[in-house]
């Protein structure tokens, strides 16, 4: 019970620090989307997609190693410190490289959109490796709480400052770069304060440390760029094939499904620290099982709902030309639900130190994503990249969820799992085909109803432990 505890415990901290940025992120769209064209909306996120892969290829992704070395309870004082040199020096050197990139680059004009957008491109890439190389020594340290008042800082400050740029002063594109930027500064300039970081890290590199921090952290780099090419490469083939204005469409249209990646990102990040400690108890496989099944079901119910909301919520959040965003959405969703399961399973890996497998199974999806992406793209337009997106995802789970099956026998039940992912693409389908009238939003109820029965043993056991607690 008290590692069931504890994870509850990380998760609502987490939530804190994720729900109100993300949740901000979602409410602030009908402002995105009303004061921004579909164009300067695309280029926004050319710029910040690019942002995502360049950080942990440049730095090796240091910071998820980091996180892991922190987290071991055998790590001396002295030996934090110098994980914690090493990974803002691993950072430091990313920075320098994209700044050397970028001036060649307004020299050569080799990337238009960049060079356009140069300042922009090397602050908010400054800004961003040093709050998430932070963010995870913070999450290392088990200071969640000041993890989660950062979470409300960015909150308060993102929407004060998108307000003030786009709606007050209407400052367009420049507006959402200054808002992102500021807001991100702030709550690296607040966790290093909190975490004291000048006294928690040397001035030296422990070279035995590094070598293990860089034998962990390089099958991660791979994992995140294959995650990056399976998650973002559909962007930029949909602006080479279809244009930037079609980007833009297609970015706004991940803005709902962000509502599940609130849920995927908070559980994932405490899941990954009740791994580490709990993975080798005598009942971690039991642990380990409730914690899938359970999340699962959440995640499963959650996309399930928001298929059926599509069309609702894209009529209250897409003004304009983004309106047609909604027929990319459901099958985002399920890419989605197949993203955070993996997670999961991954967070297994990361556990052990066996990171290889993250590496091998994430590059498989990537590779098939690129492949249906060009071909799926052409045959039948933007759709074709959510649709690729999502069997992507699959394959990544489907070979993870073998793998963690043979090796710690858990039982789950995967037959049951894989008639709620088929009844999930029906769902899909009927939104996508039928027209707004009772009989779709009648036959989406059923399906849900459906999805509920099939896994009624996770809430009638939800239900016992929540009046078990009343009892008590």
């Amino acid at each position: 019970m008290k590692k069931y505890l504890e994870l509850l415990k990380n998760i609502g901290i987490l939530t804190l620090s994720n729900f109100g940025s993300k949740i901000l992120s979602f409410l602030l769209v009908p402002l995105y989307t009303a004061m921004l064209s579909a164009e300067e909306y695309g280029n926004f996120d050319f710029i910040n997609v690019t942002i995502s892969l360049l950080i942990p290829l440049l730095t090796l992704n240091i910071s998820e190693a980091a996180l892991r070395f922190l987290l071991d309870s055998k790590r001396t004082e002295d030996e934090k410190k110098d994980i914690t040199y090493i990974t803002f020096r691993y950072a430091l050197i990313s920075i320098a490289i994209v700044t050397m990139f970028s001036v060649i680059n307004y020299i050569f004009n080799f990337i238009p959109i960049l060079k356009d957008n140069f300042i922009f491109f090397i602050i908010f890439y400054l800004v961003s490796v040093m709050y998430q190389v932070i963010q995870n020594i913070t999450r290392g340290y088990d200071k969640l709480f000041d993890i989660a008042v950062a979470g409300i800082i960015n909150s308060i400050s993102m929407i004060t400052l998108n307000i003030l740029f786009l709606l007050v002063f209407k400052i367009g594109l420049t507006g959402y770069f200054l808002a992102n930027i500021i807001s991100t500064g702030i709550v690296t300039i607040y966790l290093s304060f909190k975490l004291r970081i000048s006294k928690n890290i040397n001035n030296k590199t422990n070279k035995i440390i590094e070598k293990e921090m860089i034998q962990y952290s390089k099958p991660l780099m791979l994992n995140s760029t294959a995650w990056w090419i399976t998650n973002i490469s559909d962007r930029y083939i949909i602006t080479f094939m279809c244009g930037i204005a079609a980007n833009g469409i297609y970015s706004v249209a991940y803005k709902i499904p962000s509502i599940l990646s609130i849920i995927q990102n908070i559980v994932n990040q405490a899941w990954t620290i009740s791994a580490v400690k709990n993975i080798n108890d005598d009942s971690g496989n039991k642990f380990v099982r409730n914690v899938y099944s359970f999340y699962n079901f959440i995640m499963v119910a959650g996309c399930s709902s928001l298929i059926i909301l599509t069309k609702i919520l894209a009529k209250m959040l897409y003004n304009n030309e983004f309106y047609s965003a909604w027929k990319y959405m459901p099958f985002l969703l399920i890419s989605i639900v197949f993203g955070a399961l993996s997670g999961v399973l991954g967070g297994i890996f990361s556990a052990e130190k066996n990171t290889k497998i993250l590496g091998y199974t994430t590059i498989g999806g990537a590779i098939i994503n690129i492949i249906l992406n060009f071909i799926l793209i052409g045959k039948v337009g933007v759709i074709g990249a959510a649709i690729a997106t999502a069997i992507s995802y699959f394959v990544v789970w489907a070979i993870r969820i073998i793998v963690v099956q043979r090796k710690y026998k858990l039982k789950l039940n995967v037959k049951r799992d894989i008639i709620a992912y088929i009844t999930l693409i029906v769902q899909s389908l009927i939104i996508l085909t039928l027209k707004d009238n009772f009989v779709m939003y009648g036959t989406e109820m059923i399906l849900f109803v459906f999805l509920l029965l099939l896994f009624y043993k996770e809430i009638i056991n939800f239900i016992k432990n929540k009046l078990l607690k009343i009892k008590k």
